[in-house]
């Protein structure tokens, strides 16, 4: 009878230690339902409109924003962005923050320097968190004999040494993934193909006379080197989405460069197709430099109703959620065949999708 009951004793001790075992370890990381319980920060946003549907979805799943004005004159200039970002702050002061940028327009005047110094002062009076530089920044504009105006340029100093003794980052959209430099067959990425085929004029493998990726790259690391306190983010991976090694080597050598995921997303996804582990394991060691951002916009188009936009970035937000958060095997239109997700610990997720983003844009609000 007493071993009868020691033998139930010890599986019951057995069941509950299990239990715990597994209960501890699903504690360790998010699942779906999390995705709208979690406080999330997408912290590379374009909202260039008076339509409030893009916010209202943010604040449906959880989300806050960062709007990132930016130097790209086909749609609104400067001042029509800041005008479009300062009524949306005004309706969603808590939910929508805001990274000023400035114009390239008549750089060569000698009051360019400190027009530019004005408006951006005026405008982190306004509000804004951050500054945005643009790639048409050594890929676009050019000097009255013809040269690139690269990011390394003096003319730029004043502007930088503002910042970093400020202590405000700034994100630099520089360059643009190594797919642009390549035939649109031998790209990695079906996204890649999709915009470089609409978008001819930013496809560098058409334009040999253009500036090289490799260029474009020393000329970003150069500016860096000048202003080692810069906070500096590197959108869209720091243009060096193609290689995890040659990005970890980056994040090494400059204590100070971040990474936002902005519509990169799909490059860590070919990534795990080839070795999960290593995108993993990437991602836990610089767990600490890294931004969530999607590169989703709102420009005010007309043919888009406010329902189908929220739809959009609804899909957008969930699916990359599930791609970071559970080890699903999960298919993308961005890149051809399956991958799984990369089930980061929730430790990880936090900083990803939050603590980093407030740690380095101090202005958002509580």
């Amino acid at each position: 009878m007493k071993r009868k009951l020691f033998f139930r004793v010890s599986l019951l001790s057995l069941l509950l230690l299990v239990q715990c075992k597994i209960g501890q370890k699903s504690s360790e990381y998010y699942n779906l339902d999390d995705f709208y319980k979690l406080t999330k920060i997408d912290s590379h946003c374009h909202v260039f409109s008076k339509n409030t549907a893009f916010v209202e979805q943010a604040m449906k799943d959880n989300f806050e924003i960062i709007s990132i004005m930016f130097d790209e004159k086909e749609r609104f200039s400067i001042e029509q962005q800041l005008e479009m970002t300062l009524v949306q702050r005004q309706l969603f002061p808590k939910d929508l923050s805001f990274v000023t940028s400035f114009t390239m327009q008549d750089w060569e005047d000698e009051d360019w320097q400190e027009k530019t110094i004005s408006h951006l002062k005026r405008t982190i009076e306004q509000g804004a968190v951050g500054m945005k530089i643009w790639k048409n920044i050594g890929m676009v504009e050019k000097d009255s004999m013809g040269n690139f105006i690269m990011i390394d340029n003096p003319i730029f100093d004043p502007i930088f040494t503002l910042l970093e003794e400020n202590n405000i980052p700034v994100i630099g959209h520089i360059g643009e993934p190594r797919n642009c430099w390549l035939p649109l067959d031998s790209m990695t990425t079906n996204s890649d193909r999709r915009y470089y085929k609409s978008h001819p004029q930013y496809h560098m493998y058409l334009h040999p006379e253009y500036p090289s990726y490799e260029q474009i790259m020393d000329a970003r690391n150069r500016m860096l080197k000048k202003h080692p306190n810069l906070k500096f983010i590197g959108a869209h991976l720091a243009s060096v989405e193609w290689n995890l090694d040659e990005l970890s080597k980056l994040l090494d050598e400059y204590p100070n460069l971040w990474l936002g995921t902005a519509a990169r997303i799909c490059h860590l996804q070919y990534h795990a197709q080839k070795d999960l582990k290593k995108v993993r394991d990437f991602m836990q060691k610089y767990q600490n430099r890294i931004l969530y951002g999607t590169d989703l916009d709102d420009y005010g188009k007309t043919n888009v109703s406010p329902d189908e936009l929220k739809e959009h970035i609804h899909s957008i937000w969930f699916n990359d959620w599930k791609f970071l958060t559970t080890d699903e095997t999960l298919t993308a239109k961005e890149i051809d065949g399956e991958f799984s997700g990369l089930k980061l610990p929730k430790k990880v997720i936090d900083k990803i999708y939050y603590k980093n983003a407030k740690k380095l844009f101090q202005g958002i609000p509580d």
